[in-house]
């Protein structure tokens, strides 16, 4: 296991550092000491600086905690604190040693939308069994484990959807990811603007593109990939023997 000298790394785009101040203050407050965690940020208040791919890119590859916390500044941890936290990652570790990534809100499918976060004006919202295994998470509050080594894209750019990037890495890698109920306050609900619609047509793009039907050729041998049964029906080794065979008669006419 790797040694690391903080406990939690917390990561934060900054556009309003008053709104930064008062979510650190928060933090302390619940025992995310300076001992315990180092809090990183990017100046983002006098323009945008980093978008979220390149600046949270920096984060993951800088952190030096065993987890890396990359939220908002406009959260305040306002009830459970970090003993709560890491029982609920002991608890992850315990049902599932290769977790990669959780958050308090995300999606276990289509129609299938789970939280528990609550708003300025005190609701608890709360939907869902936890932890919970989920194929996407919101990018209010993420914490992923330093070890898996997630990255995100250099072809997509923006301030969305990097919390379903992080979970598509994490599931090619082979790690999966929850949604906990660590209770915080959020205050914002979210607003998908037109930049929200860009990035989620890059994103669609980039991996229908890399989730394509195709075949690989090694210096050794030579198979079929395909998320689809026809696909697969398509690159079984009685349709290949065809391919080869086609191939080489058209080398010898050649």
């Amino acid at each position: 296991m790797p040694e690391y000298p903080f406990e939690f790394s917390i990561c934060t785009l900054v556009t309003r550092k008053e709104e930064y101040s008062e979510m650190l203050a928060t933090y302390m407050a619940k025992g995310f000491s300076t001992e315990k965690c180092e809090f990183l940020y990017i100046d983002n208040s006098e323009g945008h600086t980093f978008d979220a791919y390149k600046g949270l890119t920096h984060f993951l590859r800088q952190s030096n905690g065993k987890y890396i916390i990359i939220c908002h500044q406009d959260i305040l941890i306002h009830k459970d604190n970090i003993d709560d936290l890491k029982l609920r990652l002991s608890q992850l570790d315990h049902i599932d040693p290769h977790w990669a990534i959780c958050g308090n809100a995300g999606a276990a499918g289509p129609n299938h939308i789970v939280y528990h976060i609550t708003y300025p004006n005190g609701s608890v919202n709360s939907k869902g069994k936890f932890p919970l295994a989920v194929s996407t998470l919101d990018e209010n509050f993420l914490l992923i484990k330093n070890e898996a080594s997630l990255s995100l894209s250099r072809d997509l750019t923006g301030f969305h959807l990097y919390g379903t990037e992080l979970c598509l890495q994490a599931s090619v890698k082979g790690y999966s990811a929850y949604v906990i109920d660590f209770d915080l306050t959020h205050k914002s609900r979210g607003n998908p603007d037109h930049n929200f619609y860009q990035t989620r047509d890059a994103l669609i793009k980039k991996y229908n593109h890399f989730f394509r039907s195709r075949w690989l050729q090694t210096n050794i041998t030579v198979f079929h990939l395909s998320g689809s049964l026809i696909g697969r029906l398509t690159g079984n080794p009685l349709s290949l023997f065809f391919i080869r065979m086609y191939n080489g008669f058209k080398k010898k006419l050649g």
